[in-house]
């Protein structure tokens, strides 16, 4: 009998990837949750294998930028992992959070580490999409800027033309003063 094993889903991966030195990474005890495994066992595995996380593997962030992603993340807030911790938590790249399965050697972390890995293809795949939408769009606001400035230039002429026939003019026909009695 084969035990089926259940993957976080994309969105919840998505939503523990944060950005900190222009880098995507993924905190230590995010990555614990996701691996179901405690931070601790997480780390140690790490230390054990240093020479395997490289700085643009791994690195640990500074209070700081741990502050900074607190205040901007409420969800780091409210878990309150490493508010009072000694130690600062480890940011994992994506190649980081590769060589963890070599790492956490067993059939969960391997499933868990390749639905991490769509999901920062994923984003990858997302920013690439938004800067060409970017891109299309600011073309289209140049080419409709010359327009707009084109219109804006001909309603221009049309109100002041307007402006000239509505100047008054001497009334037309008889003009009566009324008597009252």
């Amino acid at each position: 009998m084969e035990i089926s094993i259940i993957k976080p889903e994309l969105s919840t991966i998505q939503s523990v990837i944060y950005e900190i030195r222009g880098r995507k990474i993924i905190l230590d005890y995010d990555l614990a949750k996701l691996y179901e495994t405690e931070t601790k066992v997480l780390k140690q595995s790490v230390r054990r294998n240093l020479e395997r996380f490289p700085s643009d593997f791994m690195f640990e962030i500074t209070r700081e930028e741990y502050n900074s992603l607190r205040s901007q993340f409420v969800t780091l807030e409210s878990i309150g992992r490493g508010k009072y911790s000694k130690y600062q938590p480890f940011a994992f790249t994506e190649q980081g959070v590769a060589m963890l399965s070599s790492v956490l050697n067993n059939k969960y972390a391997v499933q868990v580490n390749i639905s991490i890995m769509r999901a920062f293809v994923a984003i990858r795949q997302y920013a690439l999409n938004y800067s060409e939408l970017n891109r299309k769009l600011d073309e289209y606001m140049k080419h409709t800027d010359m327009r707009l400035d084109d219109m804006c230039e001909v309603l221009d002429e049309l109100i002041n033309q307007k402006r000239e026939f509505e100047k008054p003019s001497n009334p037309i026909g008889f003009v009566t003063s009324r008597i009252e009695k």
